[in-house]
């Protein structure tokens, strides 16, 4: 952001948010507030999704299961990555210079949040070849190359955000550090050539894909009810109208994509606003960020609630949880009772 920014002033501490500062407290209480509770979040949700993939074979049946899990690993990075704005809010003392924290930190979570969204991407274009090309599916989208595909993806993220390190501000990860907010300022060349290398192909992408497998689903469904309707005629029964098979699972995965870009969406307005000096205000600047940030946690939420089969595995994992608590306690009471027995028998 830029220079018009206030500082630290009178010894105050430097807060975006400036209604969060308390003459009691020496550090910015809403802000430390707003980002530990995020962060606890984040980490917790996406833990779980990872076990939950590793406990649930099904889950693992979809190729998509493999960017869900970058996704999922990506946005448990940026929930660590959180760790760091909030021992600076907290005055805990960083070795590196501010500057170089604020940097490292803007750009990690720059490439963190790239690959959800090329993985967002990659997961609509799966699922358009597997509802366009259903009897080559197996043999045009292997294990093999979806390893190369996630490679790929977190190569092309690095490699987007390394010039910010030269040409300006990747986005307002950073603003929490005064340096950052003050002196730090976006390019709008660097602006447009993220715009261009990553948010308009992947929002382009998935509007394309989705566009084209419901439209598919809908002429499928539609085809499949007239062939239900003719056979029933003429067996005297009543026909059912059936919704396309791959429909329930393009929505779960439209619904995580619609909820990342509605999200983002006035993140990547204000970016483009402030980096074209039309506008610059901190507190929209921290809200936009951390607001965006939080979709990392919403991607958990979504899928859970979703999927069937997640929430089979999500089950499965807490009957298992509860049941090693309960060999545990039953353990532990075992024992105890066995020492009580040992010991009156002492005393007889």
């Amino acid at each position: 952001m830029n220079s018009s920014l206030v500082g630290n002033q009178s010894g105050r501490p430097f807060c975006l948010l400036a209604m969060s500062y308390l003459e009691t407290i020496n550090f910015c209480l809403l802000e430390v507030v707003i980002i530990v509770f995020l962060m606890v979040l984040i980490i917790s949700g996406n833990i779980i999704v990872i076990f939950v993939f590793h406990c649930a074979p099904l889950l693992n049946h979809h190729t998509t299961s493999y960017f869900i899990q970058t996704m999922a690993y990506a946005d448990l990075l940026v929930g660590v990555s959180c760790l760091v704005p909030s021992l600076s809010l907290l005055h805990y003392p960083i070795v590196l210079s501010e500057s170089l924290v604020c940097q490292i930190f803007g750009y990690v979570v720059s490439v963190l949040k790239s690959v959800s969204m090329a993985s967002l991407a990659c997961i609509s274009i799966d699922r358009y070849i597997a509802i366009t090309k259903p009897l080559t599916y197996n043999t045009l989208v292997t294990p093999w190359r979806l390893r190369i595909c996630i490679l790929t993806i977190w190569l092309y993220s690095c490699l987007v955000f390394l010039p910010s390190f030269h040409w300006g501000k990747p986005g307002y990860h950073g603003d929490v550090f005064q340096w950052c907010a003050n002196s730090w300022n976006t390019d709008p060349y660097f602006t447009l050539f993220i715009v261009v290398m990553l948010y308009a192909p992947a929002a382009f992408i998935v509007c394309f894909t989705y566009f084209n497998i419901f439209r598919i689903c809908q002429q499928h469904t539609k085809e499949i009810n007239e062939r239900r309707v003719r056979f029933s005629s003429q067996d005297g029964e009543a026909g059912e109208a059936q919704p396309c098979p791959d429909k329930r699972y393009a929505m779960v995965l439209f619904r995580i994509t619609s909820v990342f870009y509605i999200l983002w969406l006035p993140y990547i307005i204000y970016f483009l606003l402030e980096s074209s000096n039309v506008y610059s205000n901190r507190v929209a600047s921290f809200l936009t960020t951390w607001l965006a940030i939080s979709n990392s946690f919403c991607n958990c939420v979504i899928y859970s609630l979703s999927n069937s089969v997640f929430q089979k595995g999500l089950k499965r994992l807490s009957g298992a949880i509860c049941a090693s608590c309960a060999r545990q306690r039953v353990a532990k009471d075992s024992s105890t009772s066995r020492s009580k027995r040992s010991s009156n028998g002492c005393h007889v």
